[in-house]
């Protein structure tokens, strides 16, 4: 029988609390120069395109795949150092991040995160009805101790975030900040570095068996893997197996695993454009001092900045009619008038900063 106060073959609604979010959105508007969503602007090698083909001639397709994708993670595993009980592989980092939300957090638990940062941070959070508790970084992005302490303290969160390098501002966060975070949160740190081979340091030798702290990791960017979608997590065992129990069956298909086991023989490569993408992002800095804008020193492959002339919006409407499209941060809480620019090819490079001159001089 149907609830009184709902007519027969009306839908029923969607959770309450989930009525006012909105999903998250990256424009995807064909220009020439695309630099809004941190991409690596080099496809991946073609060696690497042909053995994959010859690879993915023998995956039987007919056949469920590995469902604790062995070769994979042991794969992962030995790039860190590492035993395959302690990486975690999913549809990109966000699907790891909403595993760990699903393990540790949900109703009655709260998550921590320190704004400005990633977005699907909050968002995986609300998704999951974990409560949020936000906390702020300091004036120029860097970590207040104190602010961790005092979030720790009030909310007791399941789970802290930290992303390092911080996206969208860029920096990465120091080793003795995240064990001092560490020390003082009740839950699990999970560390997010996502943009984490760009930076002159990693939080991944802090990983030890029985320690609650997490790193994450994805293919999207130094890999030039965005289309694959694949991310990790190196932790403790003990934190893998929890989230081994809320994945789906057989979640990370038998071609993804292919593909990024075969990524992981091409370090020397990736190496390569990690230099050169961060040679390029000193280049892009080195010229943004030349202009009239403030910009925040990065470890990844994006730089944050500010126009000082024209308002933000306006100048990202300006560039998008260049057909250069960046990204516009500046209605983000703590970000007024800030825009974020990945880091291109020279040629892309030097097309923005081209137009970005005849938008702010």
């Amino acid at each position: 029988m149907a609830k009184p106060g709902r007519a027969r073959g009306m839908l029923v609604s969607a959770r309450a609390d989930l009525c006012q979010l909105e999903g998250y959105h990256s424009p995807q508007i064909e220009v020439a120069v695309r630099l809004n969503t941190n991409e690596s602007p080099y496809p991946p090698p073609e060696r690497w395109r042909d053995e994959l083909l010859e690879a993915l001639s023998s995956v039987q397709l007919h056949r469920y795949p590995d469902r604790d994708a062995t070769a994979l993670r042991e794969a992962i595993g030995d790039l860190h150092g590492v035993g395959p009980e302690q990486i975690f592989c999913a549809n990109g980092s966000n699907e790891v991040i909403q595993s760990l939300d699903l393990a540790y957090g949900g109703p009655g638990r709260s998550v921590a995160l320190f704004e400005p940062t990633y977005a699907m941070h909050r968002h995986i959070a609300v998704n999951t009805s974990s409560a949020v508790a936000t906390g702020r970084r300091q004036e120029d992005f860097s970590l207040d101790l104190s602010e961790i302490a005092r979030v720790a303290r009030e909310s007791q969160p399941a789970l802290t975030f930290l992303c390092s390098p911080n996206n969208p501002t860029g920096n990465a966060d120091s080793l003795a900040e995240i064990q001092e975070a560490a020390a003082v949160v009740p839950g699990l740190l999970v560390v997010d570095e996502a943009y984490g081979q760009f930076a002159p340091r990693s939080a991944l030798p802090l990983v030890a068996a029985g320690s609650p702290l997490v790193v994450l990791r994805t293919f999207s960017k130094t890999w030039a893997l965005a289309g694959l979608r694949l991310g990790y997590l190196v932790g403790p065992a003990e934190v893998v197996k929890s989230l081994e129990r809320v994945a789906l069956p057989y979640h990370l298909d038998a071609v993804k695993q292919v593909a990024g086991k075969l990524a992981l023989s091409y370090s020397a490569e990736m190496q390569e454009r990690v230099s050169l993408i961060a040679e390029q992002r000193d280049k892009l800095m080195a010229a943004l001092d030349e202009l009239p804008v403030r910009y925040w020193h990065s470890d990844a492959n994006f730089i944050l900045f500010r126009p000082e002339r024209v308002e933000g919006h306006k100048v990202w409407e300006m560039l998008l009619d260049r057909s250069v499209l960046i990204r516009d941060c500046s209605s983000w809480p703590g970000l007024q008038g800030c825009l974020r620019v990945t880091v291109g090819t020279p040629d892309e490079n030097s097309v923005f900063l081209n137009a970005l001159e005849d938008c702010i001089l």
